[in-house]
């Protein structure tokens, strides 16, 4: 048995003149939770549907499950809960109904009681006990998504992917949608896209960065932290020109921004060598005409790590 849930070899789709992925290649390993992150129009749903063998890569090969997609992806889909991003639901089902038949998709489902029993659990789990027999068409769009989880994870799926299941939610309905993935993880492997940065820190072990349909960064979540290095927020009152241009002048000084806080400056300052920063920096920001009424290091967050990976871009 492989150790990956999800292998890609040089994944690449083009659409006419468009290129949506371009040799993408990627790990996901059996068991973990894995953030699949990326500005608008990068790719990332192009490459889940290439995944669930909905479509057809222009040239490489998908793994799933130890099955090749392209030859034995049936064998895989009866192992696989998927969400699309805009999931369209038959407006005769009501929310018991749906689930219930997308579990009867499934080879060895249960029947009669245990197929009762399964889905009033999966709606417990996903908040919609009391939606139970309500129609689709009466549901708001944060409820129609978390049907959409439901009926992904009915048949206790091997690999679950998600396509942006938190959109269209509160804050409320977020986080129990976070606490839903986090319960499943370990024996389930998820591979969900997402734009809430807060969420894949919360409960991600790994992340899959995309740009122009390219991977920018992959790996363990702490390993991806790694890569953007330190800051340090220093607090300053005086008069500071002096000192921001002999700090912006070190090689190990990446970044300055100032932001003012009434009389008082508050600085992030990014640097590259964190170790050469420990000597150096606190020598420096003693001596000039000001004070120093602040510093301490900052935790690097995944956002630093995105917008340092992807640019701050935002195709479309």
């Amino acid at each position: 048995m492989t150790d990956y849930a999800i292998e890609a070899r040089g994944l690449s789709k083009r659409y006419h003149k468009v290129r949506a992925l371009d040799g993408l290649s990627l790990d996901v390993a059996a068991g973990s939770i894995c953030g699949f992150l990326g500005p608008n129009g990068a790719g990332k749903s192009t490459t889940m549907k290439i995944l669930m063998g909905l479509i057809r890569p222009s040239d490489g090969h998908a793994f799933v499950l130890g099955h090749e997609v392209g030859k034995a992806g049936l064998a895989a889909r009866a192992r696989i809960g998927y969400l699309p991003q805009d999931p369209v639901f038959p407006a005769h089902f009501t929310v018991r109904g749906l689930v219930a038949y997308a579990a009867r998709l499934y080879p060895g489902h249960p029947r009669g009681r245990a197929l009762k029993r399964r889905v009033d659990e999966m709606l417990e789990q996903a908040g919609l006990a009391e939606k139970a027999r309500r129609r689709l068409p009466g549901l708001s769009g944060g409820e129609r998504q978390r049907v959409g989880v439901a009926q992904a994870l009915i048949a206790d799926p091997d690999l679950v992917i998600l396509d942006e299941p938190s959109a269209g939610l509160d804050p409320v309905g977020r986080r129990a949608m976070i606490d839903l993935i986090a319960g499943i993880g370990g024996e389930t492997t998820v591979f969900y896209s997402t734009h809430i940065l807060d969420d894949v820190e919360r409960v991600s072990d790994s992340v899959v960065m995309l740009n122009h349909g390219k991977v920018v960064a992959s790996g363990p979540l702490s390993s991806v932290l790694e890569v953007t290095g330190q800051d340090y927020v220093v607090g300053l009152r005086g008069d500071t020109t002096e000192l921001h241009t002999r700090l912006t002048a070190q090689p190990w000084v990446s970044s300055v921004v100032a932001r003012d806080r009434g009389s008082v400056q508050q600085w992030q300052v990014q640097v590259s060598d964190a170790a050469v920063a420990a000597k150096q920096l606190v020598p420096l920001l003693a001596t000039g005409d000001h004070s120093v009424l602040q510093f301490h290091l900052t935790d690097r967050r995944l956002e630093d790590a995105y917008l340092q990976m992807i640019g701050g871009s935002d195709e479309r």
